[in-house]
């Protein structure tokens, strides 16, 4: 061992005990996180023993990167006259702090969000305030996100000083510079702006069912700088923020997701309106699908050839109230096919067997053709 020892030199000496530190103090920090989770989970209670799991499942990779800064930090004190690149590790390390608090507040902003949304359920039907919370949380856990992210990387590339040097020299022209930019992402800053209105004024919700380009869907995801729409046939519309802020949109559940539903049909005028009305009881009493509050039959217009009647039924929701449209109008038509046939509508001819037609201005009186 003496004459291998021997026969390195100086500086490979050295690189070799600094290295060999290294995986020592590493080893042991790793060690310690285990042996720290282990007791935090031991002594965590029923309550708190979900958040112990969250936060090491969090922490695990941040906490790895803290154990590899200070395996390469804490070996220096004792090799520091002695190793030649110490001032290309000291910056690594540098780095290294800096990736691992950002980290460490990416994944703060994660459990934070977690514990405080646990408590709103978006499976609810009445969910107005989970959908409240919801959306103001994922838009402000973009902007927070995108901001740690960017300080990050600023302060990473300020810490070489070849940028450094280089950023100092353009801040004479950096006004010149931010015009033009200004100018180039003026609507860049306009969809993030409008990101930001959205998640304060909401005009639109998670979860929140919408009528957009003539499309019928809800509110899927809300991100800083455009919004995702799944239509009912499972596409998926994407639209940039500003369009919330600037395109007038329907939303069919901004303050409630109570909504009425209509059905028509067209029949004869010799059809019954009360027998409709007799048979619509039938139909919603006790259909799940009816929430009980509204149930409405009405002729709300005529033509020369059929009446048209409405009948206005409401539901708890717009896919409850699809549901229960279809259902109406499927018993109204079989209602009228079994019970009156002869009101379905009809097209009336006057066949004259003689050849002759009544003349108005003779009283009456026919004229052979």
């Amino acid at each position: 061992m003496d004459a291998l020892i021997s026969g390195i030199s100086g500086d490979n000496l050295f690189i070799v005990q600094y290295l060999l530190s290294v995986l020592v103090v590493f080893a042991v920090l790793l060690v310690l996180v285990f042996v720290l989770g282990r007791v935090a989970g031991m002594w965590a209670g029923e309550e708190s023993l979900e958040f112990v799991r969250r936060l090491k499942k969090k922490l695990k990779v941040p906490f790895v990167l803290l154990s590899v800064f200070l395996s390469l930090v804490m070996p220096l004190s004792f090799f520091e006259h002695q190793l030649r690149h110490q001032g290309a590790i000291s910056h690594l390390t540098s780095v290294m702090v800096i990736v691992f608090v950002c980290w460490i507040l990416i994944q703060s902003v994660h459990l934070i969000k977690f514990f405080l949304l646990r408590r709103f359920d978006l499976e609810e039907k009445d969910n107005l305030q989970a959908r409240k919370i919801y959306t103001q949380f994922r838009v402000l856990e973009n902007i927070v996100i995108f901001l740690i992210v960017l300080v990050g990387v600023s302060l990473v590339l300020m810490s070489f000083d070849g940028i450094r040097k280089i950023g100092v020299s353009l801040i004479a022209s950096a006004g010149v510079a931010g015009i033009i930019i200004g100018f180039a992402a003026q609507r860049a800053i306009g969809t993030i702006l409008a990101g930001i209105q959205i998640a304060i004024s909401q005009p639109i919700r998670l979860d929140d069912v919408v009528i957009v380009e003539n499309e019928w869907g809800r509110i899927e995801e809300i991100n800083l700088t455009y919004v995702v729409v799944a239509i009912w046939d499972k596409r998926r519309l994407v639209l940039p923020t500003t369009y919330f802020i600037e395109t007038p949109f329907q939303n069919w559940t901004r303050t409630t997701a109570e909504i009425m539903g209509t059905v028509f049909i067209y029949a004869d005028y010799t059809l019954p309106v009360d027998a409709v009305r007799d048979e619509l009881d039938r139909i919603l009493e006790g259909n799940p699908l009816w929430d009980g509050k509204v149930k409405v039959v009405q002729v709300t217009n005529a033509t020369e050839r059929t009446v048209e009647i409405r009948a206005l039924v409401s539901a708890a929701d717009s896919p409850t109230a699809w549901d229960l449209r279809v259902q109406v109008r499927e018993k109204l038509l079989a209602f009228m096919q079994e019970k009156y046939p002869q009101c379905l509508p009809k097209a009336r001819v006057l066949l004259d067997p003689e050849g002759k037609s009544p003349d108005p201005v003779s009283g009456g009186k026919s004229h052979p053709r």
